[in-house]
């Protein structure tokens, strides 16, 4: 009971966050089909973030992608390690990673927490991955993250494409300079959606050769 209690406010602050963030969201850099947006946040110095882009693919394929965790350093960058703490089930996980930044500035950590929702009658699926804070112990020397909360919601689209936007808040934690945040809040999420785009090339190539080879067998 206490457990759906707090899925249920968690989801109801994700959906907080962003219902404003909508309403404010600015376009900070469009490329390859690729945008980044950012966003005020009330009570917080550090701006949302959300990337927005199509992919050739269905929804349950990005959606494995992002569950993913043992293939997560091949697409994430910046992402020095990443292993599964605990499978809850094919829908749920907790896992932790640490972010590697640039010398003197201490690297991050944090365990996440996947939740995948699939809404049958539109085809969309959601992935929520807040931090969770105590779950294990602090590394000495890494800066544990404690406040995040990420959204993925992939929408089927004609054509066997899909929308995928994923948006962010994250309160890094110690002390960051201004520059390392905009360089996180805007090249790095560009970099992700590209690097995403080439972990699904493979799939589509598998999903046309199969189709190839039912159209040879009639």
């Amino acid at each position: 009971m206490k457990r759906n209690l707090y899925l249920t406010m968690l989801i109801v602050l994700i959906q907080v966050v962003s219902a404003f963030a909508q309403e404010n969201w600015k376009l900070q850099r469009d490329k390859d089909g690729i945008q980044v947006y950012s966003a005020e946040v009330p009570d917080s110095k550090i701006r949302a973030i959300k990337v927005v882009a199509d992919y050739d693919t269905s929804p349950g394929e990005i959606a494995d992608i992002v569950m993913d965790i043992n293939t997560a350093k091949e697409w994430v960058s910046h992402l020095k390690s990443s292993y599964l703490i605990k499978q809850v089930s094919q829908n749920e996980l907790y896992y932790y990673a640490e972010v590697n930044l640039p010398w003197p500035v201490a690297n991050r950590d944090f365990v996440a927490h996947l939740t995948r929702y699939e809404n049958i009658q539109t085809g969309t699926i959601t992935i929520d991955g807040p931090a969770v804070a105590g779950f294990m112990p602090e590394k000495k020397g890494i800066v544990r993250i404690n406040n995040s909360t990420g959204k993925w919601v992939i929408t089927p689209l004609e054509n066997n494409h899909v929308r995928v936007e994923y948006s962010l808040h994250v309160d890094p934690a110690g002390s960051i300079p201004s520059w390392l945040v905009n360089m996180f809040s805007g090249e790095t999420p560009m970099q992700i959606f590209e690097n995403l785009r080439q972990q699904i090339k493979p799939v589509v190539q598998t999903r046309a050769t199969a189709m190839i080879n039912n159209e040879g067998t009639k």
